[in-house]
């Protein structure tokens, strides 16, 4: 099947993506940014670059196209995105008319269909109406919060319960909504693809728990081992919790206050026609925000932090991905890989840090009154590592030689963390990256992390100038 994918850079899109390379599907990608696309894409998918407002690359982009996805929204673009998302519909819904498209298929959001709508569900509603009045068979889903590792709203429930054990709930916490997840959402959209041919229809979609935003929270805390105290107050309105969110979260608070005034409208599935037609069965609530943390976990394990060499400037604390905190750091040395990564190999044990390792050794004694292992286990080995390997505190996570050593701490402290070199080579040398990952529990774990990142500062970089020091005496 010969398929259109636009928005294959975002959340929902990605995940898509890849769910039609593994059916196999003929697959071509209409992005503004295909670089964003390296790496992700299988031999059976075609990357174009264009803009899914202009006509002309919307032309070419659905030549030949049986089934094309509508998966493009301007939040971010503007202040007016409801004129612009108007506007990029209809210049689809024309180019998909005159190019034969046989199937559109949209994903909207639910509500009901009054003049009580906030902004960004009547801009949802209006799209997919334009969608439908090309007179082509349109599928368009409708759906609430969704709930996955990368969506804008679970990424905002995580930012929220993490950082405030305290919460003071506004009456829009309350209003009841039908959350769904990821992994269904895109078993819908898959699906609707391969749906016989009856005219324009309206599916709406969500998992099996009705709800809230808060109780959304509340699953969250849960799951994490987080304490968290909810204080409902009816008079914080969607304006006044926008500006809060400013305070508390402002990585999220420009499309954050548009999600927010929607929140006054309830969501829920109305209607089960989807139930009836398609044979998936949403997951629940709380597995689907297990899922959601596992797979942050597994995206994480297999993330390469190369990419931080030309990320931000440094600043106290380092940077925030997701709900994790990185330490970069990154050093050219002239040497073979083989003799960087040897460098890094013999680390800890007898051999010891490279630096401060009376500090170390602090660390180990604290450890261990904490009822932690501490520094005294050393090493199996004085020059291999191998996956499980205990490496003083340590644990070996990943020993691939010569790219890639991932630690995982076993020391008591109040989150997650892990200790990450990679070599990458260079013309005539190698970069070394050392990156220190840390999820943190709660506040509690932010504390820890911003108090002891000046020591990080001595540490990691005399750490880093030593395994130079070494590979090039070495050499």
């Amino acid at each position: 099947m010969r398929i259109l994918l636009t928005g294959a850079t975002g959340y929902v899109g990605g995940c898509l993506l890849d769910e039609l390379q593994r059916r196999g599907d003929a697959v071509r990608c209409l992005v503004r940014r295909p670089e964003k696309l390296i790496g992700r894409t299988a031999d059976t998918t075609e990357v174009v670059q264009g803009d899914a407002a202009d006509p002309a690359d919307l032309a070419r982009a659905c030549a030949g196209i049986e089934v094309a996805y509508w998966l493009v929204h301007s939040m971010e673009g503007g202040v007016d995105f409801e004129r612009a998302d108007r506007l990029a519909a209809e210049r689809f819904a024309a180019a998909a008319t005159a190019a034969g498209v046989r199937r559109i298929v949209y994903l909207g959001g639910l509500g009901a269909d009054d003049d009580r709508l906030s902004a960004h569900l009547r801009s949802r509603h209006e799209v997919g109406a334009i969608i439908r009045a090309s007179g082509l068979d349109v599928i368009e889903f409708r759906a609430s919060i969704i709930i996955g590792a990368g969506s804008f709203s679970f990424d905002l429930v995580r930012t929220l319960v993490e950082r405030l054990p305290v919460m003071i709930c506004p009456a829009w916490l309350a209003t009841p909504t039908q959350p769904i997840a990821i992994a269904d959402v895109v078993a819908y959209l898959a699906a609707a693809a391969d749906l016989p041919p009856s005219g324009p229809r309206i599916f709406e979609i969500g998992g099996p728990d009705k709800g809230s935003y808060g109780a959304i929270m509340q699953e969250y805390a849960r799951q994490r081992g987080l304490l968290r105290l909810m204080i409902p107050v009816p008079v914080l309105t969607p304006r006044l919790s926008g500006l809060w969110l400013k305070l508390v979260a402002p990585r999220y608070a420009k499309v954050g206050q548009k999600l927010i005034d929607g929140l006054k409208n309830p969501t829920v599935v109305t209607n089960d026609a989807a139930r009836r037609e398609f044979a998936i069965v949403p997951r629940d609530l709380r597995t689907a925000v297990g899922e959601a943390l596992r797979s942050e976990d597994a995206a994480f394990a297999d993330r390469h932090w190369a990419e931080f060499a030309d990320a931000a400037p440094r600043r106290y604390g380092g940077l925030a991905e997701g709900r994790r905190l990185v330490d970069h750091r990154h050093a050219v040395v002239a040497v073979s890989a083989e003799r960087a990564f040897a460098a890094i190999e013999r680390i800890g044990g007898a051999n010891g840090w490279y630096a401060c390792n009376w500090l170390w050794t602090l660390r180990g004694w604290i450890d261990r009154v904490l009822g932690g292992p501490g520094m005294a286990r050393g090493r199996r080995d004085p020059a291999k590592l191998a996956p499980g390997d205990t490496l003083d505190c340590w644990r070996v996570e990943e020993c691939d030689p010569p790219r890639r050593l991932r630690l995982t701490a076993e020391m008591k402290m109040p989150g997650r963390g892990w200790l990450e070199f990679e070599v990458v080579p260079r013309d005539g040398d190698v970069t070394i990256h050392q990156t220190a990952v840390f999820d943190p529990h709660g506040l509690g774990g932010l504390a820890y992390w911003y108090s002891i990142w000046p020591l990080h500062e001595v540490v990691f970089r005399r750490m880093l100038a030593g395994i130079v020091r070494y590979a090039v005496r070495r050499a």
